[in-house]
């Protein structure tokens, strides 16, 4: 039997696609797209105009600073535990939006101590600042004034409240002190800020003892920065920064200028004011100026002396919280000094919330250390701080490119925490409530 099969059939022909219809593009067409930029010629502007988040100021300032002073500011104390779960607990965050809420422009201000200010953002006191830019501490608060922020100079700041008050005469300023073991120079810090205008203290407790820092350790940091073989070759890679420095006023403690020997152990405190031309290691300046023996009746003296607000910085604990309202403070900053004191402690964002549960809503509470995004801003409020406060995020936008470097930090925190401020469908920052925000 014979079986026929069907033959298979030739694949019918692909149709033919149509060809696009070309022309010769016209000028007017092309004039219409192009958007051709004039180069930036000037370095700093061109630096910072490319720098869209905090992490770009730092990479910039890795590459305008010497290497000991951005490892000042850079790095922390011990093995970096604690610097490292500031930033892990933020990253940590999830926010929770409510959609279908519309917001064009949404008010980032609040209120501080019954005053409105810009957003919830605070300039936090920071040592040094001369050394990571030669216009230091005025550069900063003539930014803080510009934005409406408060700015806080430091004890071992390198310029004077009278310098700070002169470069930003209407600026919100505060005080940062560290009490001395010379209670009459403590008295003078206090007098002098009073009358050059600051509206606040903040008393820092976290430092009865500096906290060991191995970078700078290593680099041999100095202040002001000794020129020794090492320090010489390392300012020749940075000829900008190191020009700016030999062409400046020289880099000294200046509230602690002229400071004398009495009641300081060692007897002599020339090498910290720079006043004899000596240097002193960074490292140990809490060791040789600060008071060890701080306790609950300094702070009672610091009550009955300064007649505005007094906050204490350093807190991480409820207890601890308490007891420094209860001592007479119009309120506490969650600080672990952004890792830079004792390491191990915990993240200051996650000890925020019981910290506010233990004041209630009237204290205020503010947050300290890890703040590098618009959006931890905003996880601080939602875990009850009032407002935040920054130093590295600004001291990167300073050594990237002086005030210019730090108005552009201040403009990407601003523009991140507002943008998020829409995308969680929130008209304002006293909008902002616990349920926007799951911590694992």
């Amino acid at each position: 039997m014979t079986v026929t099969g069907t033959q298979p059939q030739a694949a019918s022909a692909a149709p033919e696609r149509p060809r696009v219809a070309r022309q010769r593009p016209r000028w007017s067409e092309l004039r219409e797209v192009l958007r051709l930029r004039r180069p930036t010629l000037n370095p700093v502007e061109r630096r910072l105009g490319a720098a869209l988040t905090i992490g770009d100021l730092r990479t910039v300032a890795v590459r305008t600073t010497p290497r000991a002073v951005f490892d000042y500011v850079d790095g922390a104390a011990d093995a970096e535990l604690t610097l490292r779960r500031n930033r892990a607990a933020f990253a940590a965050v999830e926010f929770v939006p409510e959609y279908l809420s519309p917001v064009d422009h949404p008010d980032l201000s609040t209120r501080l101590f019954g005053r409105e200010i810009a957003m919830p953002l605070i300039f936090a006191p920071t040592g040094y600042t001369r050394m990571m830019h030669h216009e230091g501490e005025a550069a900063v608060a003539r930014v803080a004034a510009r934005h409406g922020l408060p700015y806080t100079l430091s004890t071992v700041g390198t310029s004077t409240v009278e310098d700070v008050a002169a470069a930003a005469p209407g600026g919100e300023h505060w005080f940062q002190l560290y009490l001395t073991r010379n209670e009459r120079l403590n008295t003078e810090l206090l007098d002098r800020a009073l009358a050059a205008g600051f509206t606040t203290v903040v008393l820092t407790v976290d430092t009865p003892v500096a906290g060991r820092h191995p970078k700078d350790m290593r680099n041999g940091l100095t202040i002001p920065p000794a020129l020794t073989l090492r320090t010489l070759f390392g300012m020749a890679r940075y000829p900008s920064w190191a020009l700016n420095k030999l062409t400046t006023a020289p880099i000294t403690f200046a509230s602690l200028s002229g400071m004398s020997g009495e009641g300081m152990s060692g007897g002599g405190m020339s090498g910290v004011s720079g006043m004899s031309g000596d240097t002193i290691d960074a490292v140990r300046v809490a060791d040789v100026v600060f008071e060890p023996t701080l306790s609950y009746q300094h702070l009672a003296w610091l009550r009955a002396h300064w007649p505005h607000r007094l906050l204490v910085k350093g807190i991480l604990g409820p207890r601890d919280a308490r007891r420094v309202v209860e001592a007479g403070a119009d309120g506490v900053i969650v600080s672990n000094h952004g890792g830079r004191q004792l390491d191990r402690t915990p993240a200051t964002l996650t000890v925020l919330p019981e910290i506010r549960e233990e004041l209630g809503p009237d204290a205020t509470v503010i947050l300290d250390s890890g703040v590098t995004h618009g959006q931890d801003i905003l996880a601080a409020r939602a875990l009850g701080a009032d407002a935040v406060m920054i130093g590295r995020a600004y001291l990167y936008g300073l050594m990237a490119g002086g005030e210019r470097g730090v108005e552009r930090a201040v403009t990407i925190l601003r523009e991140e925490y507002a943008r998020s401020l829409q995308l969680l469908g929130l008209k304002a920052s006293a909008a902002i409530a616990r349920h926007h925000l799951r911590m694992p």
